[in-house]
């Protein structure tokens, strides 16, 4: 990157580390998939540390539940809707979906009952199961969001059944080793940092304990580098290898639930935390435990991320800073856009579809993509607009917007001539009403007529 450029990043950086005092803190950004910069301040063992040093991540661990979750989903081991029941059965909250714990709507209790589970030895499954025999469902699953660690204990046993394994074991073998991710483990591995609280009033630590979580440990047991977060941060943003298809975590990414304010700047999706900040959209997730933060999050419309890794229990502002990063490199080094380029080969009886329809009275234009991708936009530039992505002769799946999940059909005429389009009941014509036997309900004799 430009030195301007990383002067900026490198004084936010030791602005935060300061202003918060940070025993140490470590920040990176990532671009194009790669750890473009990454910036150090404070100590850890007496040595400033590096992208290879280990910090306890706390809750981004979820984002891997998340994503071994959907695995089996793609694969058809489970549907989101399933209740925990048809997978899990032997709890008291087996009504509740896996959709709803991922997106922290099942209503199950945050916290393991007993001991804060954070700072304390944690059991087995059992012992964990046990515990919230009795009023572990707090609210209504589905009518409220309601942040659970809980759910995500839950969602590693659910894990580790279906795959016949304990969940870290799944994940090593099904997402970091084929990611390349080989310092992110459950314990810690030199070099790593040493968990501290920093008091309130003077210049002094206390060190925090890092205890092995038991049943919560897939609620925020990992321990990782700013190297293997880059990774993780360019998984989130779409690179995702061969782990999981891109449209799935566009899936992750989308919010099920936002904060209840005039406009919404935090939400939840499946397994990631949403943000809406200086008009960009943000997924990933932050993560905290006695000792250590961390955040990790990317905008899926550029490409660029951030990363933020502290061994302080709170007082260090990372949301900020890893925003506010992401920010800095977009001012001052915008990505340029992919240079146009035509066509490499066309199917002219789909060129023939392309151009102005109308719904009823309203201009709509079909644009031909690559790959036989559609998209079909309103002339005024307001109102229902989506992309579908070929399913079939003549037939297409819309990605999003209102249509998203819906069928889009060519019709023809008898020589080929693209005739309507008919899209989850509606019906696109060449004129506004033509091809009247397309219309539904029909069209009124004797056409358009004066006032």
């Amino acid at each position: 990157m430009l030195q301007t450029t990383e002067f900026a990043l490198l004084h936010r950086l030791a602005t935060e580390q300061a202003g918060s005092r940070a025993p140490s803190l470590v920040a990176g950004v990532v671009r194009r998939g790669e750890l473009v910069w990454h910036g150090a301040r404070g100590t850890v063992d007496g040595r400033e540390p590096t992208a290879d040093t280990q910090y306890r991540i706390g809750s981004i661990t979820k984002t891997f539940i998340g994503v071994l979750v959907m695995r089996l989903r793609d694969e058809g081991k489970l549907d989101l809707n399933d209740p925990l029941d048809a997978h899990l059965p032997g709890t008291a909250f087996g009504s509740a979906t896996v959709a709803q714990l991922l997106a922290h709507t099942s209503g199950l209790t945050s916290e393991s009952p007993g001991l804060w589970w954070e700072r304390t030895p944690g059991g087995d499954w059992d012992a964990l199961n046990a515990s919230l025999a009795q009023g572990a469902t707090v609210l209504r699953p589905g009518a409220h969001f309601h942040y659970s660690n809980v759910g995500f204990g839950v969602l590693g046993e659910l894990v580790a059944r279906l795959r016949g394994a304990d969940w870290f074991s799944v994940l090593d073998a099904e997402v970091l080793r084929p990611l390349g991710m080989t310092r992110t483990t459950p314990d810690r591995v030199a070099p790593a940092a040493d968990g501290w609280a920093v008091h309130p009033y003077a210049d002094v630590l206390l060190p925090e304990p890092t205890p092995d979580a038991g049943a919560m440990a897939p609620a925020g047991q990992l321990w990782s580098t700013a190297t293997d977060l880059a990774r993780w941060v360019a998984f989130i943003g779409g690179d995702t290898g061969e782990v999981l298809h891109p449209d799935t975590v566009a899936e992750m990414r989308a919010p099920a639930h936002v904060d209840d304010a005039d406009a919404w700047t935090a939400g939840y999706g499946l397994g990631l935390q949403t943000l809406r900040t200086g008009g960009r959209r943000l997924a990933g997730h932050g993560g905290s435990m006695p000792g250590f933060l961390a955040t990790a999050f990317a905008d899926p419309a550029t490409g660029t991320g951030a990363l933020c890794l502290a061994n302080s229990t709170a007082g260090v502002g990372l949301g900020a800073l890893t925003t506010d990063l992401i920010d800095l490199v977009e001012r001052h080094e915008p990505e340029l856009p992919a240079p146009w380029r035509p066509l490499a080969e066309v199917d002219p009886a789909l060129l023939a579809a392309t151009g102005r329809w109308h719904w009823g009275p309203t201009p709509y234009t079909l644009h031909l993509l690559r790959d036989r991708w559609l998209e079909l936009v309103p002339v005024a530039g307001r109102g229902r607009a989506s992309r579908f992505r070929p399913a079939g002769a003549d037939r297409w799946t819309g990605l999003d917007g209102y249509y998203a999940g819906e069928t889009l059909v060519l019709h023809r005429d008898a020589d080929g001539t693209p005739s309507h389009l008919d899209l989850a009941t509606f019906s696109f014509t060449r004129d506004p009403y033509g091809t009247p036997e397309a219309i539904p309900g029909g069209v009124a004799a004797p056409g358009w007529r004066p006032a």
